[in-house]
């Protein structure tokens, strides 16, 4: 009890200051959440932090918000889940109720603008990265299917434009399928 009672407060802790510092949206903050569960707690291995991040992408909803339902509920169930949600709404929450209140300051004030204008370039950064080591891990396993996967889903939705809803929900039909099949073979652990 007194060791779950330390994950949640550590969970809860991890979260707010991922939504505090983190600029950007969802794929910031699962990056982050990748970094800070799985390369500094070892709470989570890597493949299954992807899995978690798959499985978040394809909900509806705020990708942070699905990041934390499903990170929470892997690292504590359903109190590390609502503990994670907590964590991170409420930073986000309390930041857009104070600049709401200052709106008119804020908007038309030349330094905020710069500053804003300056954090798109490192969360486009950031979200490159992320791109870049979730492929990265896609590429170490070589597995051909998800590289074919991985290829086809960036020539349909940055060449073809086709919206990246009809993509995932493509990958999901397909996964469930090659899963079905694999389990009607016995190849399923």
């Amino acid at each position: 009890m007194k060791r779950e009672k330390g994950i949640l407060l550590k969970l809860f802790i991890s979260m707010i200051s991922l939504g505090t510092f983190t600029f950007g949206g969802g794929y910031v903050i699962v990056t982050l959440m990748k970094k800070k569960f799985a390369d500094e707690y070892h709470w989570i291995d890597e493949k299954e932090m992807l899995d978690l991040i798959a499985i978040a992408q394809s909900a509806p909803g705020a990708i942070a918000v699905n990041g934390s339902i499903v990170v929470g509920y892997k690292l504590a169930g359903i109190p590390g889940m609502l503990v994670s949600i907590l964590g991170t709404i409420l930073p986000p929450f309390v930041i857009l109720s104070l600049v709401s209140m200052f709106y008119i300051a804020f908007r038309d004030n030349i330094w905020v603008h710069s500053m804003l204008t300056g954090m798109q370039a490192g969360v486009a950064a950031v979200i490159i990265a992320v791109v870049i080591e979730m492929g990265h891990g896609i590429l170490v396993e070589k597995n051909r299917v998800s590289v074919l996967i991985m290829v086809a889903a960036f020539i349909l939705t940055f060449f073809l434009n086709i919206n990246v809803v009809y993509v995932v929900i493509g990958c999901i039909v397909f996964g469930a399928v090659r899963t079905w099949r694999a389990m009607k073979k016995g190849a399923v652990q």
